[in-house]
């Protein structure tokens, strides 16, 4: 099976978004016969929601979602216009609401992290890899 891309253009903007991006992850994974309500599903969804979360609170609003799908795994792209790093706030720090996030990516994932947007670009790209369907 050849890889299958979804894109979704976004353009920065927060209002709605996250939900919008959670039904178009849903629509994609079920075209692509993942099981619904799945725990690969559910995972895929939450991590979605938590990535372009952190777009519209730290980057102004994601500019896109690509949805990259070959046998057995999933890979997530979300693009923003901020050259900021994610980081995962440390120990002293998680008494304050939010900042989990990322520790959600460590867990979940096979692998994740970020790459510039391109010359001439500002912004960056965070990625992220999950396993498909058991």
């Amino acid at each position: 099976m050849v890889e299958q891309t979804r894109r979704l253009v976004l353009g920065g903007g927060t209002h709605g978004v996250v939900g919008r991006c959670r039904d178009f992850t849903r629509r994609a994974l079920a075209d692509w016969r993942w099981p619904s309500g799945s725990e690969a599903v559910d995972d895929a969804v939450l991590l979605v929601s938590e990535v372009i979360t952190n777009a519209c609170l730290h980057a102004g609003g994601p500019h896109e979602l690509v949805l990259r799908h070959c046998p057995g795994q999933l890979r997530v792209e979300v693009s923003d216009g901020s050259a900021e790093l994610p980081r995962v706030l440390p120990p002293r720090e998680r008494v304050r609401p939010g900042g989990y996030g990322l520790v959600l990516l460590e867990r979940l994932t096979e692998g994740w992290g970020t790459v510039p947007t391109g010359v001439g670009r500002p912004g960056k790209i965070l990625w992220l890899e999950l396993p498909g369907p058991a």
